[in-house]
């Protein structure tokens, strides 16, 4: 994909062209190029170790590309480090808060880093503490927090100073669902309020498809296809089908199936076969007879209208949450 130069795209929030970045002999940025638009809320989805932490800190300025160049709030990253810092939110992965400090302290102190003093800063961190729902806690010792409860209060941090940018890095890891959901209400109620421009990294493919505007979907270092989850999904003609084998007997399973006319494409991860299917009432009866018929015994099956699991497997060749697993143990 070619884009215009950098200095002509003052309308786009962010823009990268061809990052890359070497670790040794691992490669974790293969060409990654994208652009966010001011005010939209962005998702780079991947699995672990698809390059989509790498490519925020190149962003924010926290690592240097081997190549390529990027554009934050319409400054260059190598070039202007200073002016996208002053630009910017970020929260990280890991959390920053105090523990030892109460979660008004910790608001007020990143607030007079920025500059922030007397009334304006007094009123904004009530106002954070408000949004995030952690008024009632504000003047209680963080390390008291439960796990979500830390967590908007890392968001509220990146946000003390009104960047005109927010980059949120995997920010619901390690939460549990109920946490994970609340985190979910408030980014959507944030994105409404501050008006920002937000770039989100997850591996969860039910986050970037409730929160985003737009995506991109990266693997092994490469933005594979971007657009709209809508817009993937529609993209994939078809259902999917899962059927979970009775055995271990992928190979045979996926030879039958891929033998069929009416299967587009399949995958086996572990005793789960998953195939996209032209028609999936008319295609699942003869994707039954053909297991059968190969001496694959079958425990169960589902059809469904296609996921962004599905739309990663087909632009990858690969299993979403098998290239997950393999990224976390690596």
């Amino acid at each position: 994909m070619e884009y215009p130069a950098l200095d002509s795209l003052a309308v786009d929030a962010i823009v990268a062209e061809g990052l890359e970045k070497r670790y040794g002999d691992v490669q974790a940025l293969a060409g990654v190029s994208f652009r966010v638009r001011d005010g939209e809320f962005f998702g780079l989805l991947g699995p672990n170790g698809a390059g989509k932490s790498t490519t925020t800190r190149v962003l924010v300025t926290l690592t240097r590309p081997d190549a390529g160049r990027a554009a934050v709030a319409g400054h260059d990253v190598v070039r202007e480090p200073e002016r996208v810092r002053r630009s910017i939110g970020y929260v990280a992965q890991a959390s920053g808060v105090d523990r030892e400090a109460t979660g008004r302290e910790n608001l007020t102190l990143q607030g007079r880093v920025h500059g922030l003093r007397g009334r304006a800063l007094r009123e904004r961190v009530d106002e954070l503490l408000s949004v995030f729902g952690l008024s009632a806690a504000a003047d209680r010792v963080v390390r008291g927090y439960s796990g979500g409860m830390k967590r908007r209060l890392d968001v509220a941090l990146g946000l003390v100073h009104r960047p005109q940018v927010l980059f949120l890095d995997e920010p619901t890891t390690g939460l549990d669902p109920e946490a994970r959901t609340v985190m979910w209400d408030e980014l959507e109620r944030l994105a409404k309020v501050e008006r920002l421009t937000i770039l989100l990294t997850t591996h969860y493919l039910e986050e970037a498809d409730r929160l985003t505007d737009r995506l991109a979907i990266v693997s092994r270092g490469r933005v594979v296809v971007e657009g709209t989850a809508e817009e993937l999904k529609r993209d994939l003609r078809g259902d999917a089908v899962s059927v979970e084998l009775a055995d271990g007997r992928g190979e045979a399973a996926h030879a039958a199936v891929t033998a069929l006319g009416s299967v587009l494409e399949a995958a086996v991860d572990g005793r789960i076969l998953r195939a996209r299917v032209v028609n999936g009432g008319a295609a699942v009866p003869g994707i039954l007879a053909a297991l059968e018929a190969a001496g694959v015994p079958v425990e169960s099956v589902t059809l469904a209208r296609p996921s962004l699991d599905d739309v990663y497997l087909h632009h990858t060749g690969h299993d979403f949450r098998s290239d997950d697993e393999a990224g976390l143990r690596a």
